[in-house]
């Protein structure tokens, strides 16, 4: 099942979008489908990582001192 919504578009956003939609001979509705879906993908998981986290901190759940310089130490960054 689906939708219909209308949303506003600047007019340098609807001619990208037009011009994008020629070259891939996709619909202007399936690209802003697909945008929509990726952007909410996207924010759920960055919002579900915050609260697990959230979840481990009020939990107390805390990466020791040696864990965090040995994250460090794998990407050549000085802890120090």
């Amino acid at each position: 099942m689906s939708t219909t919504m209308t949303i506003r578009l600047d007019d340098d956003l609807k001619q990208r979008l037009d011009k994008l939609a020629d070259a891939t001979h996709r619909s202007k509705s399936f690209l802003a489908t697909e945008a929509i879906r990726d952007f909410v993908e996207l924010n759920e998981w960055q919002v579900r990582e915050i609260q697990n986290a959230l979840i481990e901190a009020d939990n107390g759940e805390f990466a020791t001192k040696e864990q965090v310089a040995n994250v460090f130490k794998k990407w050549g960054v000085n802890a120090d």
